[in-house]
């Protein structure tokens, strides 16, 4: 009678999910703050405090298995080479027909962080008034006044010596009237007499008009719209960003390849790629806002890099685990019922987060 009491009792405890795990759990992890910190030998981190804590409440053990990216941690899933890994990856279609994922413990957004957003106006001005653009600019201005200058002189030479000399020291002389009447100012030191001459200059006086009109407004677009322009508000702005960086087997370069816009280059993570951004080697770094808010701050970038406002593909990150696997059951109530905790919330605002 006993017996079969007994063995009651242990099919109940088992239909509950409370049977004891005997075996040690392989963790897959992978370095990427602040939700897994690799510190020498030891691993820190939301995640890692958070799955410590389940573990602790059910009395598991594991071990912690290292991986350099996603890909790595997916694939060792996918052949259950772990049972489990710990690291906030981002739900999606392909992933769930492969694998099984919690339920979400975070919800974050891919971020925009550029170099420049902070620097001061005056220095972008000063950068862009000696850019190559700006110089072609005002080489093909000077080219346009030397041509009707040229062109003058070339009419006036033979019955205006005085103004316009007819060896080749006129042709400055032709140039001096072409740029004074392009600008309106208008001396009166020279100016042509014969017909031809005058003709010539009617039509440059009105030329002058629209090509300085046209001047001064691309001038200041040069000088001014690219610093207005480097905001990136949708999604069309990040498609027309030059030098745009992510990280090798993100969810950043994931959603790159979605929407048919290619990186300049992938870095092997997201420090690298942040000391590149300070560096003013790329220009705009998409990765996950949170780990960005986190390390900006860690690396002490700040005043160097910039977190723009702006929020990319909202993200459900969970644990993962090989596909039906005996061990999702237990781990979801516990799961839930601890970021439903006060010190869910503690933890976050420990690691300088809140849930978005």
């Amino acid at each position: 009678m006993i017996k079969y009491f007994l063995f009651i009792l242990l099919c109940a405890s088992q239909s509950l999910g409370f049977s004891q795990i005997t075996e040690t759990l392989r963790v897959g992890v992978m370095h990427e703050p602040p939700f897994v910190i690799r510190d020498g030998d030891e691993f820190t981190g939301i995640s890692v405090d958070l799955w410590h804590s389940i573990a602790q409440d059910r009395n598991v053990k594991y071990e912690i298995i290292e991986f350099n990216d996603h890909l790595g941690l997916i694939r060792a899933l996918d052949f259950e080479e772990i049972d489990i890994t710990i690291n906030p990856i981002h739900v999606n279609e392909v992933r769930l027909t492969l694998l099984d994922a919690t339920q979400p413990y975070y919800v974050s957004f891919l971020g925009v962080a550029t170099s420049f957003a902070e620097r001061s106006q005056i220095r972008i001005f000063l950068n862009n008034f000696f850019s190559l653009q700006f110089l072609k600019l005002v080489l093909l201005l000077i080219v346009t006044i030397f041509i009707f200058g040229t062109v003058l002189w070339i009419v006036e030479r033979k019955h205006n010596r005085r103004q316009f000399r007819p060896n080749l020291l006129g042709l400055f002389d032709g140039f001096w009237w072409s740029a004074v009447t392009m600008t309106t100012v208008g001396y009166g030191d020279k100016a042509p007499k014969t017909k031809m001459g005058r003709t010539i200059a009617v039509i440059w006086m009105f030329t002058a008009i629209l090509i300085i009109s046209g001047f001064t407004a691309t001038v200041a677009s040069t000088l001014t719209v690219n610093s207005l322009s480097r905001t990136i508000e949708d999604l069309q702005d990040l498609r027309n960003t030059k030098n745009l960086a992510s990280v090798h087997g993100s969810s950043g370069e994931d959603f790159l390849k979605q929407n048919g816009i290619k990186a300049k280059v992938l870095y092997d993570n997201v420090e690298n790629s942040l000391l590149a951004l300070s560096a003013n080697k790329v220009k705009v770094l998409l990765y996950d806002k949170t780990a960005l808010q986190y390390l900006i701050g860690k690396m002490q970038l700040d005043g160097k890099v910039f977190l723009l406002p702006v929020n990319f593909n909202q993200q459900y990150k969970s644990f993962f685990l090989p596909k039906n696997s005996q061990h999702l059951e237990w781990i979801n109530p516990l799961l839930v019922r601890k970021i439903n905790q006060k010190s869910w919330q503690e933890l976050l605002h420990s690691y300088n987060l809140q849930i978005e």
